[in-house]
């Protein structure tokens, strides 16, 4: 059963956020024989809760406190990220990829990138991949370690069909973290489709009703949902000592031994900017002076086709068909790095609304009137790291909480142009080879939902934030356990990396803590 910690119990380790990393980190320590209090800015929700109605759906899940951008994202609504109990594991695909070796050796693969400040990663290929493969296992991802692949629908067949045509070989459903078989107590996916409005039998994974409930039987754990993190509090020694929080019009504070920061990118670069003192003027661990800097979110965009029978593209699994020969590096197509190549629907909101920017009548209308005849792909591409891309806090605005509010800054690289461009022509290429009837190129998905980079890990205090296991140079007692460790985005998806990397933290904190050092 769910444990109740003293509020002066300065030996449970806090976990801020309970999504793919926080969740993870939180089950593993507690299963680990750690006591873990994990505080969730968001409220709790049930299967019960997810309805088959993206409006709905969008209302409950969504973080809609403000958030203010410049550059490229949309000024009001830049990234889209989940305020719940599961985090953005209530919302995300699903999909599984793992980072490929010539992406993790990002600086050794491409050379210096002019204007941006690709690295290797400090993990090497070899380091990761058991952990790949007890995060593949604990989540059940199809395709690998004997779990079949989901069945394609008609969306993956078009995709299929057209690729084919174009010479691509290298095309399945995905590896997908939705059960395609019974497994864990859940079922196998039911084809709903909308798997980013929840998924209301339980098959997608998400940390909401896998490992939140599986640390709570430890009876080491507990949640503590509705309870906003304002701060992370310092002793003399320059340690962690306690984290305060509002939770219901109350501010608590909880002591404990460590903290880690899993609020997915946005929140946790906030938290960390926010909390400034004598000893940390530009913020909590920025000694580097790079928290907030070399914020990525992958490019984005998408093609859609009118195809001359119906589709139905919206009944069947969102991302489960996948085309991955252009991710590769082949610097002979103008640029660096790679991209995928997925299926992809949308509602008619979505659709209207970033289909055509701008777009009316006829142009708009005569696509919309044949939606049940739409095929679409999506084209995930991975964007260097600069540092003039990053996360700000604003010096007079503040949001329900008080707190200054967000500011993402982000703009293209001319790399990311490049790849772009190229995309766009793969995508319309694809769809042309089978007639279609007419061909959408769509621009950035907005809002961002891959979000990367802010605090990211490394071996060289003045060049880093973290330590290669998620800890912050300059705080000893302190880790991040989000997509902000990443050095560099690759052209995937991240939820992988995130629990991989959660699980070999959960490891490394363990020994620390057997140790006596934390």
């Amino acid at each position: 059963m769910s444990a109740r910690f003293n509020l002066d119990d300065g030996s449970v380790f806090v976990v801020i956020g309970s999504g793919a990393g926080g969740g993870t980190l939180s089950n593993d320590l507690a299963q680990k024989g750690h006591k873990v209090v994990c505080l969730e800015a968001g409220p709790r929700l049930s299967l019960t809760d997810v309805v088959n109605d993206e409006a709905v759906m969008f209302e409950k899940l969504t973080w809609l406190d403000r958030r203010m951008a410049t550059g490229k994202p949309d000024p009001n609504f830049p990234v889209w990220g989940c305020k719940t109990v599961g985090g953005t594991t209530m919302h995300w695909t699903g999909a599984c990829p793992r980072i490929e070796p010539y992406e993790m050796r990002a600086l050794s693969t491409y050379g210096p990138l002019p204007d941006t400040t690709l690295v290797d990663w400090p993990v090497t290929p070899e380091e990761i991949a058991p952990w790949y493969d007890k995060a593949e296992i604990r989540m059940g991802v199809t395709g690998k370690h004997g779990l079949p692949f989901l069945p394609a629908g008609n969306n993956t067949k078009v995709l299929e069909a057209g690729a084919r045509m174009c010479g691509y070989t290298d095309i399945d459903t995905h590896n997908m973290a939705i059960n395609s078989v019974p497994r864990d107590d859940r079922p196998p996916c039911q084809q709903l489709g909308f798997c980013t409005s929840g998924c209301a039998v339980g098959a997608k994974w998400s940390t909401l009703y896998t490992e939140i409930p599986k640390a709570e039987e430890t009876g080491r754990f507990e949640l503590r949902p509705d309870s906003m993190v304002t701060g992370v509090d310092l002793g003399a020694d320059g340690r962690v000592e306690s984290v305060t929080y509002l939770n219901k019009g109350r501010t608590v504070t909880q002591k404990c031994r460590a903290v880690s920061v899993a609020g997915n990118v946005v929140e946790t670069t906030r938290l960390l900017l926010n909390n400034r003192s004598a000893r940390f003027p530009n913020g909590l661990a920025n000694g580097s002076g790079l928290v907030g800097r070399n914020y990525m979110r992958h490019f984005t965009i998408q093609v859609m086709g009118v195809m001359p029978g119906k589709v139905n593209f919206h009944r069947q699994t969102h991302l489960a068909g996948v085309v991955r020969d252009e991710r590769t590096h082949k610097p002979e197509r103008g640029f660096v790095g790679g991209f995928l190549i997925s299926t992809v629907p949308f509602t008619p909101e979505i659709l209207a609304k970033n289909m055509m920017i701008g777009g009316w009548g006829e142009d708009l209308t005569s696509v919309l009137d044949k939606y049940d005849h739409l095929a679409g792909l999506l084209l995930t591409g991975e964007d260097p790291p600069q540092l003039s891309n990053g996360i700000t806090l604003h010096p007079t605005e503040r949001d329900g909480y008080g707190l200054p509010v967000p500011v993402i800054h982000y703009e293209d690289h001319p790399n990311t142009i490049a790849m772009k461009t190229y995309a766009w022509k793969v995508g319309r290429r694809i769809y042309e080879a089978l007639g279609a009837e007419k061909i959408v190129e769509m621009g950035d998905f907005i809002p961002a939902t891959h979000n990367m980079g802010t605090a990211r890990m490394g071996t060289d205090p003045k060049a880093s934030v973290c330590t290669p296991y998620g800890r912050t140079h300059d705080v000893a007692n302190l880790f991040v356990s989000d997509g902000s460790l990443f050095p560099t985005a690759a052209g995937c998806n991240p939820t992988l990396t995130i629990v991989a990397l959660a699980l070999r933290q959960a490891e490394h904190i363990d020994g620390e803590i057997r140790a006596g050092r934390l």
